[in-house]
């Protein structure tokens, strides 16, 4: 976990990281300067009375505490732009990882899973370059530093302050395993509580409409306090660390200065060596604590860590295929065959041998019932999933042999839920092409009515959408997003539901611009509501994963079977 680390966020920051070990070095070295600076003050100034040394000893200790601030500010200036530059990067890093991944994963990991991944977990880098790294070089460094000063005073007397250390190496390994454990687990917490925060915020309209404040505010006091006593117990493990070493520094103390003090009263030792000694060792183990915690803290990071690492090694099933790939064809050859396609979605079976044909250049609606399998055939076209059997042809070339990117260049999407993002209309518009000149621009949001309400707002396009379009009508997102297929003009157009929840006026406009948007293209379109593919070339009616009936619409009325009957639901009251 430390290589990979090391290997994929920190090895390109190497120079910068030395020089800031260079700086903890001497920032930590300063405190073994100023415990050795403490003998000369004791026996050369305090009790010898030598005054010629009084200012030099001042001004040496004064040198020694100005040096230690000046590094550690040098040195958190350039610990603080690592940490921060590297976590970012690792939030990009497992973003990009996220967005190749297929839709099959997003179905079993919740959107608040994955942003703790994102932006609590990342946190494992910072805290590795900010504490421990820092931590580790000043205060390994200082205890250094520390030891040295306090074998030259007297190397048995530094022998007894640190007599009890070994005997605590199990318990804190022990100790370690249990922080590793209760960290990991104070993460999965967190990813609850966001996951819940999350869920809130996305139906804070049904929440209110069913009156269920108090239920959604119950259940997240059940996830923060799962969060909270994970948490507790996480902070007094790496709380109990340097604890356990105050243990031994009591029984080291306890011990030294009483045979110090012994050999002081006999005239073995100066006070001045008894003082730099014990301010040595006194020093020295405030830093010996910190490297504990900071071993506790490492089991931290680590938890941290293989959750981020665990993610990234999860792959895409869905993937471009090797060189040579299929040709992606032309606009006028874009006809589409789904040849005895089963498919499903874990253990329920969605479309069984399903046999489609659409012509290119026409439109051809598919009808059905819920759960028939409609929206899986869009899904199937685009690769966003693939089949367990058959095939999918378009121009007569099998998808799972074409360039992934090119293949999804081919269809332009508008669907019942457009997915708008919180920046400006135009952007959302655009969506990444900013070379579409203004006058191409305009022409598609005329065409799509999208002008006639965003002329009338005081910032026009440069207008907010506001989270997943919440700025916006639903008759309004759908327009943008029709505009958006117009700029993206791909040859084939999939049509989902896109007037379904509208309004009687803004339906008329949405499917005015959208049989402007369908000429010369090959257009598919699931609907519900029949009267709104009256005038398609085809109709294909689905039930259980199979195309079932095939005709016009005047033709499958006379057949008087599925589509008749599905007619006739729709239209019993008038």
């Amino acid at each position: 976990m430390a290589g990979w680390l090391w290997r994929d966020f920190i090895r390109k920051r190497a120079w910068w990281l030395a020089v800031a070990l260079v700086l903890m070095t001497i920032e930590g070295a300063m405190l073994g300067a100023f415990s050795f600076l403490i003998q000369p003050l004791f026996d050369d100034v305090l009790i010898a009375g030598r005054a010629e040394l009084v200012v030099w000893v001042g001004l040496a200790m004064a040198a020694v505490i100005l040096l230690r601030g000046a590094a550690r500010l040098s040195n958190r200036i350039i610990t603080a732009h690592l940490a921060k530059k590297t976590r970012a990067e690792m939030q990009e890093h497992v973003l990009a990882h996220l967005l190749r991944l297929d839709l099959g994963f997003y179905q079993n990991h919740s959107p608040g899973h994955l942003i703790e991944r994102v932006q609590g977990d990342s946190q494992a880098v910072h805290a590795l370059l900010r504490g421990l790294i820092t931590g580790v070089g000043r205060d390994g460094a200082s205890l250094i530093g520390l030891l040295a000063v306090a074998l030259y005073m007297d190397w048995l007397w530094t022998l007894i302050a640190v007599i009890g250390i070994p005997m605590l190496v199990m318990p804190m390994l022990a100790l370690q395993r249990r922080i590793r454990a209760k960290s990991a687990q104070a993460r999965r917490n967190a990813a609850e509580v966001s996951n819940r925060l999350d869920e809130v915020f996305h139906g804070i309209s049904t929440i209110q409409l069913t009156g269920t404040e108090a239920r959604e505010s119950g259940r997240f006091h059940q996830v923060v306090e799962k969060h909270r006593r994970a948490a507790t117990r996480t902070v007094i493990a790496q709380d109990a660390a340097p604890t356990v070493m105050d243990v031994a520094a009591a029984l080291g103390f306890a011990m030294v200065i009483t045979y110090g003090g012994m050999q002081i009263i006999d005239g073995d030792r100066t006070v001045g060596q008894f003082m730099a000694f014990f301010t040595a060792i006194t020093l020295m183990f405030e830093p010996v604590r910190k490297l504990s915690a900071l071993a506790a803290q490492w089991q931290n990071i680590l938890a941290s860590a293989e959750r981020v690492y665990e993610l990234l090694q999860i792959q895409p099933h869905i993937t471009s295929p090797a060189p040579p790939h299929a040709p992606v064809p032309g606009r006028a050859a874009c006809d589409i065959d789904i040849r005895g396609v089963h498919f499903a979605y874990g253990r329920e079976p969605v479309l069984r041998g399903l046999d489609l044909r659409a012509e290119a250049g026409q439109t051809t609606a598919i009808v059905g019932p819920s759960g028939a399998g409609k929206t899986t055939v869009f899904a199937l076209l685009a690769r966003m999933v693939r089949p367990q059997e058959g095939q999918v042809l378009i121009g007569g070339q099998d998808t799972a042999q074409m360039d992934l990117a090119a293949l999804r260049g081919l269809f332009s999407v508008v669907s019942q839920d457009t997915a708008l993002f919180d920046d400006s209309i135009r952007d959302n518009i655009l969506m990444g092409r900013p070379d579409v000149p203004d006058a191409e621009l305009r022409a598609a949001c005329e065409a799509a009515h999208v002008t006639e309400f965003t002329d009338q707002l005081p910032e026009g396009l440069d207008t907010r959408a506001g989270p997943r379009g919440s700025a916006l009508s639903g008759g309004q997102r759908q327009r943008v997003a029709i505009a958006r297929a117009i700029l993206r003009d791909a040859p084939i157009l999939l049509l989902d539901e896109a007037t379904s929840a509208l309004d009687a006026r803004s339906e008329a406009l949405v499917q005015a611009a959208l049989e402007r948007l369908a000429k010369g293209r090959t257009t598919l379109v699931i609907a519900h509501r029949l009267a709104t593919v009256r005038k398609a070339d085809r109709i294909l009616v689905m039930d259980h994963g199979q195309v079932v009936e095939t005709g016009t619409h005047a033709e499958l009325l006379a057949l008087g079977a599925h589509f008749a009957r599905l007619h006739a639901l729709q239209f019993a009251d008038g």
